[in-house]
């Protein structure tokens, strides 16, 4: 079962961790700083925290079950699919004082982070792929706030950056198998070999995170097709 991947590691405290990572970051930001661009193209840093607190809005209709509900209000308003809700998400802040949208997001994210963590590993949640696990759920919001960590340079200490890495290439393998993605992986004791269309490619383990976030740096040597089919979280 690809959900065995990650039976070692606890999801709602790995939330809670890349939250508590970002309110750190984002506590400590000037003026200037939150006007910075990210990693996200065409997203100052600012834009990236309006787009979390924006997901607070699908992350509670998960948890209420009435994500259609949701869907339907948004597609009445011209909002079409996950893209067009992060843009919409982002520009509906762009004028609010920034530390609102903080407290925004902190309160909305930490009620996310306490019922999900109250409903317990195999309670199952509505999404848009329909019933889902709450822990499996956590895991993919956590890979989401791990990557825009590092979107917007949030640190990590050196203690934390092996099993960090560990359990996203673990989130990596999962979302792959949950997608079906038409590319063979295997993952050895030092890295992650892939195949697809007759070619493959041997990566490390933050290669491997990277490319399935889509964030692998320009000019990296990657086969596009090995790319595209890798990357399945971002």
């Amino acid at each position: 079962m690809s959900e065995d991947l990650l039976k070692e590691w606890e999801p709602f405290d790995i939330f809670d961790a890349e939250a508590a990572r970002l309110d750190r970051h984002f506590s400590g930001l000037d003026a200037e700083a939150w006007e910075r661009p990210s990693r996200c193209a065409g997203w100052s840093v600012r834009d990236v925290l309006g787009h979390l607190a924006g997901e607070e809005l699908y992350n509670h209709a998960c948890l209420d079950g009435n994500v259609q509900d949701l869907l339907a209000r948004l597609a009445r308003e011209g909002v079409d699919g996950f893209h067009d809700f992060n843009e919409w998400s982002v520009r509906q802040r762009r004028a609010v004082p920034v530390h609102e949208v903080l407290e925004e997001w902190r309160a909305k994210n930490g009620a996310t982070r306490r019922r999900m963590r109250e409903l317990g590993r195999d309670a199952l949640i509505d999404t848009m792929a329909g019933p889902y696990p709450a822990g499996l759920q956590a895991f993919h919001y956590a890979s989401e706030y791990a990557t825009h960590a590092d979107d917007v340079g949030a640190p990590v200490p050196d203690d934390e950056v092996d099993d960090r890495t560990w359990w996203r290439v673990a989130v990596g393998r999962l979302a792959l198998a949950e997608q079906e993605a038409d590319v063979q992986v295997e993952q050895t004791a030092e890295q992650i070999w892939a195949h697809t269309d007759g070619v493959e490619a041997s990566l490390s383990y933050p290669e491997f995170v990277a490319a399935t976030v889509g964030r692998l740096p320009a000019g990296h040597d990657l086969d596009p097709r090995l790319a595209s089919k890798l990357r399945c979280l971002a």
